[in-house]
């Protein structure tokens, strides 16, 4: 037996042996909840760049350090791989986990298009395994209260919303990361690597949607792909949503609001939301006048949990444990991910892209069309 796997045959049969993938920032995310869960035992990692690979093992105590993921699955047995790689390795990384016998907890974007998650997903399936998604946003007690008043009725009938991501990120260095505005490893600009938690989010309180009438521009940033895309997304339940992404925004905020029959949902935050996060606005009783009380019922959790990754792993754990189905924290990906092909799609096309379009056996559940509109010598200086 190996040194690898005689330290991972004595961590305690009764935890899944855990392996992350990918040691950057957002591992440190994964690990520290792992690391509050008596059930887990994080067993190696993997990463290319041996000085950030030992650092962050170093620093929790992982004895296997693997350069790929191959060499990890060829060492030592695991139960879950964590991914925290760029998005453009995560089909195959996933499909390669799935194959060896583990579930997949994966950061977004899942993968790089709607095929690449239906063979994923297809794969996990035929192993019987369970590919679960990080979206993060759709997580905590408020946002849970909110969607079920939604979903209830309590809130009245969906209208209009806004659904805003307004982030900056500077050329100097987010952009000179070698992956980052790239269509072949990014996959897609500021509306698929930031704005998918909002349109997640957003689609997880209104539900399925039903047309999107997109662009996307190139203004300022020297990149492949968009820094910035326009929307109007309209719901299956008939509200119709304006939607902005965009790197270029120094005033950072994610903004989310739905206004109903019966008052006004807003949820401003800018990386993770709280019960304070959320307003909940009655309509006013004449027209100009002041909101009426708002019902019992609307009131936010007073003890509530805030999004993040620890619900979320936690209730996957949870049903790995048990052989339950993924929860819905975790479960069914494509909703996001079909928001962000539909606003490319409708972008490249010129056209409203419905669900019809990207049904299974459509050439745009592939690559991204690239629709972008170069726009940053407009208005510069002579």
């Amino acid at each position: 037996m190996t040194e690898d796997r005689a330290a991972a045959a004595a961590a305690p049969t009764s935890a899944s042996r855990v392996a992350i993938v990918g040691t950057g920032a957002i591992a440190h995310a994964h690990q520290r909840v792992l690391d509050t869960d008596p059930g887990v035992h994080v067993v190696a990692v993997a990463d290319p760049s041996t000085q950030v690979r030992d650092a962050f093992a170093d620093q929790y105590g992982i004895h296997g350090r693997y350069g790929t993921l191959e060499e990890l699955l060829a060492a030592q047995p695991v139960d879950v791989v964590h991914l925290c790689t760029p998005p453009g390795l995560h089909r195959d990384q996933a499909v390669a986990a799935l194959r060896a016998g583990a579930h997949v907890v994966c950061e977004k974007p899942p993968v790089l298009s709607l095929a690449e998650l239906d063979e994923v997903l297809d794969v996990a399936r035929e192993a019987g395994r369970e590919y679960a998604v990080v979206f993060q946003q759709r997580t905590g007690t408020a946002a849970g209260h909110v969607q079920r008043l939604l979903a209830d009725g309590a809130l009245g009938r969906p209208l209009v919303g806004i659904c805003h991501t307004l982030w900056f990120r500077r050329q100097e260095d987010y952009y000179a990361v070698p992956w980052r505005g790239k269509w072949a490893t990014e996959g897609g600009g500021p509306l698929l690597g930031l704005g998918i938690h909002q349109l997640d989010l957003l689609g997880f309180l209104l539900g399925d949607w039903a047309e999107v009438d997109a662009r996307a521009f190139r203004l300022d940033r020297e990149v492949e792909t968009e820094d910035t895309s326009t929307a109007v997304v309209r719901f299956a339940n008939g509200a119709v949503v304006s939607v902005v992404t965009t790197a270029l925004a120094p005033r950072q905020t994610s903004y989310v609001r739905v206004d109903t029959t019966l008052g006004t949902v807003e949820v401003e935050h800018l990386y993770g939301h709280d019960a304070r996060s959320w307003r909940l606005t009655p309509a006013p009783a004449v027209t100009g006048g002041a909101p009426e009380p708002a019902p019992d019922a609307w009131a936010l959790p007073v003890d509530d949990e805030p999004s993040g990754h620890a619900p979320l792993l936690r209730e996957v754990y949870a049903a790995l444990r048990t052989g339950a189905p993924l929860p819905p924290v975790a479960a069914d990906p494509h909703r996001p991910l079909e928001l962000v092909t539909a606003i490319y799609a409708s972008a490249a096309l010129g056209r409203p892209v419905t669900p019809a379009d990207l049904a299974p056996g459509s050439d745009l559940r592939g690559a991204f069309l690239h629709g972008v509109e170069d726009r940053r010598d407009v208005g510069a200086p002579a």
